[in-house]
Formats: C-alpha cells, sequence, structure tokens
C-alpha cells in the first residue's frame, strides 16, 4: 500500500529543504533550509545566510518568504505551505503568521528556541488574525542529524 498523497509530498518537499539545509552548512551557515510550496510547485527557497548576509533577518524562512512574495508579487503568501528543516524561531513565526502560510511543515524541533510549541507556540497566541496548521517531525532524524554533525564539528 502506498502512502497518502500528503506524507509524499511532505517528505519529498522536506527534501528539497534539506537541499537548501546542505548548502548552507557548505557556506559555512548554520544547516537550516526552507521551500515554499503551492500544491506540488516550489515558489521559493531559502537557505540560512545571516553570517553571509551579515543580516540577523536571514534565516532559511525569512529568505524563502520574501523570495516567494517576490514570484508571487504579494506579502500574502495564502494556500501555501512552508517546509522547514528546524522548528521556526519566535521573528520567523511571527512573519509566518503575518504572510498567512497555510501550513508548517517542518523537520527537527528546536528546544532552545523553537516557537512552534518547543519554547513557546507562537501560533497559539490570543489575538493573531491568522492561524496556522502545523507539522512537525517530517524526515526528523534527517533534520536532526545535519545539525548535530554540524556543531559537533565546530566544537
Amino acid at each position: 500500500m502506498s502512502p497518502p498523497a500528503e506524507e509524499t509530498r511532505d517528505t519529498r518537499l522536506m527534501r528539497l529543504a534539506l537541499q537548501e539545509a546542505h548548502a548552507a552548512r557548505a557556506r559555512g551557515e548554520v544547516p537550516v533550509g526552507a521551500v515554499l510550496a503551492r500544491g506540488e510547485g516550489v515558489i521559493a527557497r531559502g537557505g540560512n545566510s545571516p553570517i553571509e548576509l551579515r543580516d540577523a533577518t536571514a534565516h532559511a524562512e525569512i529568505l524563502a518568504l520574501r523570495a516567494g512574495g517576490h514570484a508571487l508579487d504579494s506579502y500574502r503568501l495564502t494556500g501555501t505551505t512552508l517546509y522547514v528543516t528546524l522548528e521556526p524561531c519566535v521573528m520567523c513565526a511571527a512573519a509566518i503568521v503575518h504572510a498567512r502560510i497555510e501550513r508548517l511543515v517542518f523537520g527537527a524541533w528546536d528546544p532552545r528556541a523553537g516557537a512552534a510549541g518547543s519554547l513557546i507556540n507562537v501560533f497559539t497566541l490570543p489575538g493573531l488574525n491568522h492561524r496556522v496548521d502545523l507539522f512537525g517531525g517530517v524526515l526528523v532524524e534527517e533534520c536532526s542529524a545535519l545539525l548535530q554533525e554540524f556543531f559537533a564539528a565546530r566544537r
């Protein structure tokens, strides 16, 4: 029996986000990658780049949202899903809400800075005008291993 179509799409698109994370690692950045999609189509990609761009906001998610806004000619990215290899931080979670992302799918949890349930859940704060469907743990082993190997090599 084949897996459900949603599972297959989520896994395939998370693998693309992992490619972005590997590219970020090759540039000496923390290996986090993001892919913005609508249905089966990829709209935008991003990999962590705060060191390269000298910009504290140049997280993978933010770069994918910016590129998606340009591609769709709007900051409102309705009907899209954002795939990220690591649970977003507070800054990225707030940007995801403001961009009106429909679904967030992430790989590894971030117990130190995760804002989708690990440290705080920005997505459930009262008063927000948009709700995002969350799904964590897609390819969690691969996403976690990439981060663990990166930081182990730095110690």
